[in-house]
């Protein structure tokens, strides 16, 4: 009996030291206090210090799926950049943009998520258009001071992280969400099947919302004629080389069903290609410019969320949660706002990035207290954290504002009205679509 005492009694000082590492790194993530990767070393060091878990555990996220896809984006975003083909994609885009500010907009809506299609990071995506997106706005008319350049700017930088989530390797948090459902059930989401299942409504009206919600707020014009832009040059054998590499990534991304191949060494083969000699586009000294502050930062969620649920604290949580949450099997629509909702209170306390690896760690109650699939649990989080309120909820909303020097005030603005008309519009369509395509009973 004293034995098992002392066990039961260590066991909760786990817990509860485990309860305290979560909310520290979590608030440090949240506030922004020190640097995302100085709160991730903070972590190892911690965990290791006070044996909250054996080392496998604490550093589980290097194994994961998503570090791995998170570092040959970023590898193959250095390839888009070094080469031109992103600012070749930009002007051919900027070419093709109507003469009117709500098709302008709609178009940079557009491109943000076809982009996401090739270039697997939100920060890389941010840190090499804005830049071109202000001199586009410079040739359209759209100049310094003026709302319509604001508003394009910021448009392009709110659906690059939050339409992208319809896209299985195209952001953090999705991969968070499914390196945790790896890890912790055995659970692999697929590309088709999760492409269809959210891009009608997450890519399809959030668009539309985002647009509207633009022009409404940033109300501006466009003179019908605008000066002619630098012709193109002749396009490069390194930008060919580079095409034909995506084409293959994309290609073999969205047939994961057939060869079952995982998003994230199909993502891996193609940075190693960019960097072999003569093949590809990068030397192999350019991975020393890649910035791996992230991904020891999606390392380190990885870890905790193993901690949580191994100490004990997870299953903890999931209870407290569901004492209160109004869950009713077979009540379709009340769980799925619930849900819902769960996943957008942890965006207020965790941002876009953590939110997922909280949810995921309790979707084995939520399924049973909802009486729904695992896979369905797991995936109405997306519409929750694809839901942002605040800039400081999504990490590359708050780059847009830096590069594009926008101020919080306008950035806020937006955010909160897209939040609020997305809420009681995008996320009724979207338990209507899933009802259609059978996503739920």
């Amino acid at each position: 009996m004293g034995a098992l005492a002392a066990g039961a009694a260590a066991s909760q000082v786990t817990v509860g030291l485990t309860a305290g590492l979560l909310v520290l790194c979590m608030g440090l993530w949240a506030t922004g206090l020190i640097a995302e990767v100085v709160t991730a070393l903070l972590f190892f060091a911690l965990a290791m210090l006070m044996k909250l878990a054996p080392s496998p555990t604490i550093f589980s996220g290097f194994a994961s799926q998503a570090f791995w896809l998170v570092t040959s984006g970023m590898v193959v975003g250095l390839a888009i950049n070094r080469t031109g083909l992103g600012q070749r994609l930009a002007r051919i885009l900027a070419d093709r943009l109507p003469n009117s500010y709500p098709g302008f907009v709609a178009g940079l809506i557009a491109f943000s998520f076809l982009l996401a299609f090739v270039m697997p990071s939100n920060l890389g995506r941010i840190a090499l258009m804005v830049p071109v997106l202000l001199s586009i706005c410079d040739a359209y008319g759209l100049t310094p001071g003026r709302p319509g350049r604001t508003g394009a700017i910021l448009a392009f930088g709110i659906a690059t992280p939050i339409l992208s989530a319809a896209l299985l390797p195209a952001n953090v948090p999705n991969l968070v969400m499914a390196g945790t459902a790896e890890t912790l059930y055995s659970l692999h989401l697929t590309y088709l099947p999760y492409l269809g299942l959210h891009a009608p409504v997450l890519a399809g009206v959030k668009g539309a919302i985002l647009t509207v919600c633009t022009v409404l707020l940033f109300r501006d014009r466009i003179d019908s004629e605008r000066p002619p832009m630098d012709p193109l040059p002749p396009i490069s054998a390194a930008e060919r080389r580079l095409a034909v590499t995506l084409a293959l990534m994309l290609g073999l991304w969205m047939t994961d069903g057939i060869h079952h191949i995982p998003p994230a060494w199909v993502g891996l083969a193609a940075a190693v290609i960019v960097m072999l000699p003569k093949v590809g586009v990068l030397s192999g000294d350019a991975f020393s410019q890649i910035q791996l502050k992230t991904c020891f930062y999606i390392a380190a969620i990885f870890g905790l969320t193993a901690i949580v649920n191994e100490s004990g604290l997870g299953r903890e949580i999931g209870q407290a949660l569901l004492a209160v949450a109004p869950f009713e099997a077979g009540a379709s629509a009340k769980n799925f706002a619930t849900l819902v909702s769960i996943s957008i209170g942890f965006l207020f306390a965790t941002t876009t990035n953590g939110a997922p690896a909280l949810y995921t760690a309790l979707a084995q109650d939520f399924s049973q207290a909802t009486g729904l699939d695992l896979l369905s649990i797991v995936m109405i989080q997306v519409v929750g954290y694809s839901n942002v309120f605040l800039p400081y909820q999504a990490p590359p909303i708050v780059m847009t504002m830096d590069l594009g020097r926008i101020s919080l005030a306008d950035t806020t603005r937006l955010t909160a009205m897209f939040g609020i008309a997305s809420l009681l519009v995008a996320v009724p369509v979207a338990f209507l679509w899933w009802r259609l395509v059978g996503g739920l009973p």
